[in-house]
């Protein structure tokens, strides 16, 4: 059995810009909250990071800095995804040269490649670094999903050592964890299905909300590996509300405006994002005075 990169919480961090470019001095601000909380992974430079539109020398920036920063006090995973196989494993190679733990890695959205071709775009990474890599299924994004074939096959390389599941689609999460259940670990990719997926067998979350309550989804699913479920639960109910305006409009849309409300301001958006709309802005708002967490 592969070990896992991480049980528990792992955080999805966001990239806060400035008008110059990154702002590294708030990345480790937020990095230290996560510290904090008790977070024990955190991803950089994933699609809450605003991947795509980070340019090379500022992704490159942003993961050595960040995992420095770090300093072996989380589990560092580098998002790596893209549709350009050859960038993907240029992005692992900078990845390993860090310091980081593992790379996750989406499939190749807009080419719309075959089945055969997602395992190929996953196993030239995987052959060619020495980390573990995380499979990240999120068809929602890529429009190409993992098939159960897929799945089979890759879990056979050594250097890949599980999946974010985020697809909704809790037919092939259970078929996941009883198929692949000794080569591939299982993580959740959605807030609000962590305690169904870690039910299943999900060993934690791969969680946007964090950014904002790390303790609290720390502590959701350190319940959940607990097996107190019925603590879960009324746990949960109390975020509930606040999970699903997080995604009232696209990630990281919310997670950044929620950042600014608690205090944390997470910088601006970058083009074609915009800001929450007002609407969603005052029902965050609310939700948070209700929580406790607006500042």
């Amino acid at each position: 059995m592969k070990t896992p990169v991480f049980t528990g919480s792992c955080t999805a961090m966001i990239t806060p810009f400035c008008q110059d470019g990154l702002d590294l001095e708030r990345m480790a601000e937020l990095l230290e909250y996560q510290v904090q909380g008790g977070t024990q992974a955190v991803v950089f430079a994933g699609t809450t990071g605003e991947n795509a539109v980070l340019t090379q020398a500022e992704f490159e920036a942003l993961v050595e800095f960040s995992i420095a920063h770090t300093a072996g006090r989380m589990k560092t995973i580098v998002g790596i995804g893209g549709n350009d196989t050859a960038k993907c494993l240029e992005k692992a190679r900078f990845s390993v040269r860090s310091g980081a733990d593992a790379v996750l890695m989406t499939p190749p959205y807009y080419n719309k490649t075959t089945q055969k071709g997602v395992q190929r775009h996953y196993l030239t990474v995987a052959d060619a670094v020495e980390i573990p890599l995380i499979l990240y299924n999120v068809p929602g994004r890529t429009v190409l999903g993992i098939s159960p074939e897929s799945y089979k096959a890759l879990s056979r390389h050594p250097n890949i050592n599980g999946v974010k599941e985020a697809s909704g689609d809790f037919t092939l999460i259970s078929w996941l964890t009883t198929e692949c259940a000794q080569s591939l670990h299982l993580w959740c990719g959605n807030d609000d299905q962590t305690i169904p997926m870690m039910a299943l067998g999900a060993l934690g979350v791969i969680s946007v909300a964090s950014n904002v309550l790390p303790a609290e989804v720390a502590e959701l699913c350190s319940l959940c590996r607990s097996n107190d479920y019925s603590a879960a639960r009324a746990h949960f109910a109390r975020f509930a509300e606040f999970y699903r305006l997080l995604f009232t409009e696209t990630n990281p849309i919310p997670v950044k405006a929620a950042l600014r409300l608690a205090g944390r301001d997470s910088g601006q958006l970058r083009l074609p994002l915009l800001d929450l709309t007002a609407g969603n802005l005052e029902m965050l708002r609310a939700s948070m005075k209700r929580l406790g967490i607006l500042r």
